[in-house]
């Protein structure tokens, strides 16, 4: 079945939420408009109404089933205040955080945090740094993940495929590496694979020695005392790891080599040029880049996006709401 077909149909009927904070561009409307008739989920926009409205009007969009909210005529807005003043704990004041919580992406951050929508999709408009920020301030990450990763989902027929990080750290040391091998892996189950994790590099097996190998070997002892149950393996060369002659051959013996559908990149540069030429030479479906490691569903866009991307990442962040 098609990738989205079965997360379309895990969240349909749950009345789960997701809130858009860039409200009054069109393509948010556009895929808002098209989840409330489709009724798979709840979307909300954040926004002034009234410019909503007339976007929305100039080309004949039907809004009239969505939920609006301006942060400027919120109700609990107070409530909201104070919720932020203390998660903080100290670092703003009451006046302050009514300046920061008029920002939409903090605002919808916020109504993630205090459980009043199930996820948040941002990035149309705005920077990654500018959708992680407040997540990591407000809703922060995950109990013994020190860092949110990116993930990019690959599909071709029946093959899934995930690789991380390709978005967010540039650098990761052996403890972060391994973190983001153990979180990948259940990221790995929203999208049904069944998780076999690689701890990329230039090596198999210690056949190249160097700070870089051996970091990817400490990061796949780490990985694998997070997690003892899931199969988990490096350092491996791709190769070692999706082939199977030559995973038998560079890592006889391996539960992972030559099997591998997760694969961890050990530095930014290499996951953003290896899904990079997946995407572009290997005739694969993407999906994301995706955030993963955060203590509830957020995720970022491109602001290079379409409408259809934008709806597409909503249904993914409410299937990660129903794993959470």
């Amino acid at each position: 079945m098609d990738i989205m077909q079965q997360l379309t149909d895990r969240v349909r009927g749950k009345n789960l939420s997701i809130v858009y904070p860039e409200g009054t561009d069109l393509r948010i409307i556009e895929a808002a408009a098209r989840h409330a008739e489709d009724a798979i989920l709840k979307p909300i926009l954040i926004g002034n109404p009234d410019e909503i409205g007339r976007i929305a009007g100039e080309k004949n969009l039907n809004i009239g089933k969505l939920e609006i909210i301006d942060p400027n005529n919120y109700p609990e807005f107070d409530a909201m205040v104070d919720a932020f003043v203390e998660r903080r704990k100290g670092k703003a004041t009451p006046e302050k955080a009514r300046e920061i919580l008029k920002d939409e992406t903090y605002f919808a951050t916020m109504l993630v945090y205090l459980g009043k929508v199930d996820g948040m999709v941002s990035g149309a408009a705005h920077s990654t740094a500018d959708t992680i920020r407040p997540a990591l301030q407000i809703v922060k990450t995950k109990p013994g993940v020190s860092r949110v990763s990116g993930a990019m989902v690959f599909v071709k027929g029946e093959e899934r495929l995930l690789y991380a990080d390709i978005a967010v750290n540039i650098t990761v040391d052996a403890q972060a590496m391994g973190e983001i091998a153990v979180e990948s892996a259940k990221f790995a189950k929203v999208f049904d694979i069944d998780p076999k994790v690689a701890l990329l590099s230039f090596s198999s097996k210690g056949s190249a020695v160097s700070p870089e190998s051996e970091k990817v070997a400490e990061a796949t002892k780490i990985a694998q005392k997070i997690a003892p149950d899931l199969p988990i393996d490096g350092e491996l060369q791709f190769d070692a790891a999706y082939v199977a002659s030559v995973g038998e051959s560079k890592a006889p013996g391996s539960p992972v080599a030559g099997h591998a559908n997760v694969f961890i990149f050990p530095s930014l540069e290499a996951g953003n040029i290896g899904y990079k030429i997946t995407q572009r030479l290997g005739g694969y479906e993407a999906y994301g880049p995706l955030l993963q490691g955060l203590a509830a569903p957020i995720n970022d866009l491109s602001r290079g996006c379409s409408a259809e991307d934008a709806y597409q990442v909503a249904i993914i962040t409410a299937a990660q709401a129903t794993m959470e």
